[in-house]
């Protein structure tokens, strides 16, 4: 910790004396206007003729600095009143007919061009709105931050229009105070730039230009000014629902209705309280879930709209992963434990998920940088039930008791570059359950001119259980340039033994004290071949805390291209040098398994996009030296684009791995079982989309999972000194795994916030184990239909009520 806080000051101090930036800043002023445009897309309003005009876009993309083309210039026009923003973009074109336009679910850019508007009302140069419209009228909208990048997940209810002519295509947006964040003012002057994509070339164009070899896309705004003596508006709305289930599991049905509210309010000008009441997560997106024999846990995004908008903030130190929140209940698999040792007793029920009651978070940033954020979630208590088989009395256990999830995080920018905080994560159990606390101190530090960037944390954390406290530490340490062609990082990351964030964060092992660095090239401008060009070497030096021991190491040769053709393609090859010692495979502490070095390649290729049909197709391989253990794999997925509302994309991916020596079992004299097998998978995925308009499409989506493994009848000893001896271990470890889920999904925004989504759900998770129980691919999908079914359709209405636009109805009518 001192010598993080060392480093800390050193690079503050040479900060200080290094050479400052210089840029260029545009500026736009905006019009006030006492009546505000019909937002049609028709930029025919006479308000817009006496606005003033921002053109002389540069290109970004693939060029640095390029002026746009005399056929294909761009103007924009901003009004302002009291209620919201205006803006006009005349996208000029000499081939309109040749528009790119695919319709896409909202914040989706498919096959399109696309114009758009960037924010920054605290003018900071790290934190943005976007707001995007594409030529099919599709709304795009994103929070941009340092921490979280560009989230495509936060939402806000705004307005637009588009129109063709045969001069190119137009925009008009309507944005509301109440979509932005901003402190009062008498006289405001906000970070602002804007872009236009242009698809059939695969160009990016902006009005302020942002030079791509140093520092970050949101340190180059222009200014917008002339907005004066408006007054941030009451920021409130409210999201009631209503959500239809029907649950049917081998022919056990039953029913729900479920009534819930979402809602926002703007606590202060800058920060914002998101709650949901009686929540409900039956729509979420499925898991793609596959065999793990390893051993760590496996990890899945986040599916639930509440825990992934707006999360900027609270993802800052990488302590939060919210799907900790209703996850597994912690006395889940003491339950199994319990029946193993009751030779009469079985689970009747067993809940492998708990119930969020409710959630809340605030989230914001102040006009001096400071940011705020607070996340709240309480789940109810989650009972398992266990039978005993002779007198038929059951037995409620409790598996999670009511438990509270915290997170809270305060973090100051300055410099418009760099950024100092502390994190926490709290979760407390009711009664005698395990209780969790990690902090940590995350900095972010750029010098002025963005050439050099110090970053890290350092992190600890505090379980309780068993009445006892065990305490960890963990801290990450990274020196990395970051202007120029060739750019190189070295980092340091360590964690003791103890140190545990699991309980609200995601960790798959601790005791490290590893060493890594990449050096890396790349182009900003394109050549006569390439578009873009990069390649790089990242190396690894890992060794246990304590005890001090190697454990390995690690080398990455990686490129990648595209070339002016829109054909991209890349590949890399990893190996190690030595034995590696593995201290988590074994599954026993202090135990290690040693390990031939492994070296392999794979090799990528995608096709041109803009086309109907495209496609991407990977394959690679290896091998670990020493012995006959190998594996490869392949994938290929194509695109067909039958028109700009329906599309189809099939994937379908392999891989075998031959001769596989991994963990089996340990047997009751701690005896550790190694075994040979051969494992594949295979999965096959489709999904098509038809859209009827910008605001409602159709949706199918199916993936199906196929793993089987089957044992050589070769089975080792691992011995102390980690080498793997042959042992006269017999057992029935084949196994047969399949995952299968199918998604159908109906979307109609029937006003802006607005929705009705219909779903139906069709699932099979089927897990074998023992002798015959592999099958081959045609005699596996005969059989799974045989296996229990899940389905579930569900209807949820969502309406939107904002505070302002009531008012104001409510006005008008009175």
């Amino acid at each position: 910790m001192k010598n993080i806080f060392l480093l800390i000051f050193i690079f503050s101090f040479f900060y200080a004396f290094s050479q400052d930036e210089t840029r260029i800043i545009k500026e736009i002023k905006a019009t006030r206007t006492l009546k505000p445009p019909k937002i049609d897309g028709i930029l025919d309003d006479h308000v817009w003729y006496t606005s003033k005009t921002a053109s002389e876009f540069v290109m970004l993309e693939p060029g640095n600095g390029d002026p746009e083309p005399e056929d294909q210039k761009t103007e924009v026009k901003i009004l302002y009143d009291d209620n919201a923003i205006y803006v006009a973009g005349y996208m000029y074109d000499a081939n309109p007919e040749n528009i790119l336009k695919q319709l896409t679910a909202r914040d989706n850019f498919g096959n399109s061009d696309s114009f758009g508007i960037t924010l920054n009302p605290n003018n900071d140069g790290q934190n943005e709105f976007w707001f995007i419209v594409t030529a099919a009228g599709v709304q795009i909208d994103a929070q941009v931050s340092p921490s979280n990048g560009e989230d495509l997940s936060w939402s806000e209810v705004w307005y637009s229009k588009i129109s063709f002519d045969d001069k190119g295509w137009y925009v008009e947006m309507k944005l509301p105070y109440s979509a932005l964040r901003f402190s009062k003012e008498e006289v405001y002057k906000w970070g602002i730039n804007l872009f236009r994509g242009i698809e059939k070339e695969k160009e990016l164009y902006v009005w302020n230009p942002i030079d791509k070899t140093k520092g970050q896309s949101t340190q180059y705004t222009g200014i917008l000014t002339g907005i004066e003596n408006i007054k941030p508006p009451i920021r409130l709305s409210l999201s009631p629902f209503a959500t239809f289930i029907f649950d049917d599991y081998d022919g056990d049905s039953n029913t729900d209705f479920v009534f819930g509210l979402d809602l926002k309010y703007g606590i202060t000008d800058n920060f914002t309280l998101i709650a949901t009441l009686i929540p409900d997560f039956s729509q979420a997106g499925f898991d793609d879930i596959t065999l793990n024999l390893g051993p760590f846990e496996q990890q899945f995004a986040e599916q639930r709209q509440f825990f992934i908008e707006g999360a900027d903030l609270l993802n800052k130190g990488d302590l939060f992963f919210s799907r900790r929140i209703g996850n597994r209940p912690v006395g889940n698999s003491d339950v199994e434990d319990l029946i193993i040792e009751g030779d009469d007793l079985e689970v009747v029920d067993n809940p492998t998920e708990v119930k969020v009651l409710n959630a809340i978070k605030v989230t914001g940033r102040s006009k001096k940088g400071l940011g705020i954020a607070v996340l709240n979630a309480i789940t109810e208590k989650t009972k398992a039930t266990i039978k005993d088989t002779v007198t038929g009395e059951e037995t409620k256990i409790v598996t999670e008791p009511i438990a509270n999830y915290n997170v809270f995080v305060i973090d100051q920018e300055f410099n418009k570059n760099s950024s100092i905080g502390i994190v926490n994560t709290n979760v407390l159990r009711e009664g005698g359950f395990r209780n969790a606390n990690v902090s940590s101190l995350v900095f972010n530090l750029a010098n002025k001119a963005n050439s050099y960037k110090l970053s890290g944390d350092a992190s600890s954390s505090i379980v309780r259980e068993d009445q006892e406290n065990t305490v960890g530490f963990a801290s990450n340490l990274r020196f990395s340039k970051t202007k120029g062609n060739i750019r190189y990082d070295v980092s340091h990351q360590f964690a003791d033994a103890k140190y545990d964030k699991n309980d609200l964060g995601f960790q798959r092992r601790n005791n490290y004290n590893n060493i890594t660095g990449n050096v890396n090239y790349r182009i900003f401008k394109p050549t006569n071949i390439f578009n873009t060009f990069s390649f790089g070497l990242w190396a690894g030096y890992f060794t246990r805390f304590d005890p001090s021991v190697y454990t390995g190491n690690h080398f990455n040769l990686y490129s990648r291209a595209t070339t002016k053709k829109q054909l991209s393609f890349g590949g890399r090859i990893n190996f190690n040098i030595g034995k590696q010692k593995d201290f988590f495979e074994p599954r026993t502490e202090g135990r290690f398994w040693i390990e031939n070095p492994e070296s392999n390649l794979s090799l990528w290729f995608s096709s041109d996009y803009r086309k109907k049909f495209a496609f991407d197709v990977q394959m690679g391989g290896g091998m670990y030296h020493g012995n006959n253990q190998y594996d490869y794999d392949f994938g290929f997925s194509p695109l067909y684009r039958v028109n700009d509302k329906l599309q189809f994309r099939y994937a379908i991916d392999f891989e075998k791995d031959v001769n596989e020596l991994g963990y089996v079992t340990t047997l009751d004299d701690e005896t550790i079982i190694f075994g040979k097998r051969k494992m594949e998978e295979i999965e096959n995925s489709l999904s098509s989309k038809y859209s009827f308009n910008d605001r409602s499409s159709i949706a199918l989506v199916f993936r199906h999972y196929w793993s089987p493994v089957v044992y050589e009848d070769q089975y080792y000893k691992l011995e102390e000194n980690g080498e793997l001896t042959e042992s006269d271990y017999t057992g029935d470890n084949d196994i047969n795994f399949n995952s299968w889920n199918l998604d159908l999904r109906y979307v109609w925004e029937f006003a802006r916030g607005s929705e009705l989504i219909a779903l139906y759900r069709n699932s099979i998770l089927n897990f074998e184990e023992g002798s015959g129980s592999a099958q081959d691919f045609q005699n596996n999908i005969s059989n799974l239909f045989d296996q229990p079914f899940g389905h579930n359709f569900s209807l949820k209405v969502i309406y939107y009520l904002d505070y302002n636009r009531t008012k104001s109805w409510v006005k008008s009518k009175t």
